[in-house]
């Protein structure tokens, strides 16, 4: 597929989301450029199961773009837990240049590709960060501090809030990108969300364009510090979820 292919199928995705006003137009180039890094790299490390560039046009970008409609990022703090290939953590930072961008994960690999990504981007407050969530949500500097916390398709939602809520300033968001399907993970998830400090704020199911697809952001705010002692080992959490 031709690079302009890309670039209409994401002009006219943004215009379906309503979010025509809130890119700039030299996104579209950088994202184009990112598929082609992706799809390339992606022949010589597992990074998406996703292997068109339409695929990843409407499955990533187009699904990652949608949370502009339900938040604004502008000026944020933001950590994505288990980025992956940079799902939504670089697609949002593109999208909201003013975003400050932590990608964290526990593949290096991953990191050393996304750090280089960035570079050839020319992305600016954007980082990457080798770790495992549970053990630096418990560093200083790191816990309670982050506007927003991102995580897509990483575990369970009971799992994902013991992760993630630590990250979460108080008046921040948890937003767990899941499928429509996580009704019971959301009820599973009420006493872990209580727990942890927060408070769930929204549900809300969007289609992605071009797709017969149906999606879920679920929005959980900090409403207080998390209670020392949380997250606990990941094996400890496994065993006994809250």
């Amino acid at each position: 597929m031709e690079k302009k292919d890309i670039r209409d199928i994401l002009r006219q995705g943004f215009a379906e989301q309503g979010l025509t006003d809130k890119i700039d137009p030299w996104v579209l180039q950088n994202l184009d450029y990112y598929c082609q890094l992706l799809l390339e790299k992606n022949q010589v490390m597992n990074l998406t199961a996703v292997r068109d560039p339409e695929g990843v046009a409407r499955l990533h970008f187009l699904d990652c773009a949608a949370l502009l409609n339900y938040c604004d990022f502008q000026g944020k703090t933001l950590i994505d837990v288990g980025t992956g290939a940079g799902f939504p953590g670089m697609v949002l930072k593109m999208l909201v240049p003013s975003l400050d961008v932590t990608l964290l994960d526990s593949l290096k690999k991953r990191l050393d590709w996304l750090l280089e990504t960035c570079g050839v981007l020319s992305l600016e407050n954007i980082r990457t960060l080798h770790a495992r969530a549970e053990e630096q949500a418990l560093v200083k500097g790191w816990r309670d501090s982050f506007d927003f916390v991102t995580a897509r398709a990483v575990a369970q939602l009971r799992l994902l809030c013991e992760l993630c809520l630590p990250f979460v300033k108080v008046g921040g968001q948890f937003l767990a990108m899941k499928s429509t399907g996580s009704d019971q993970e959301l009820e599973e998830a009420a006493h872990a969300i209580k727990l942890l400090g927060g408070r769930l704020q929204g549900v809300h199911d969007y289609s992605v364009p071009g797709t017969e697809v149906t999606h879920r952001l679920i929005v959980i705010e900090k409403a207080a510090p998390t209670l020392k002692g949380y997250p606990r080992k990941w094996g400890k959490m496994q065993k006994q979820p809250l």
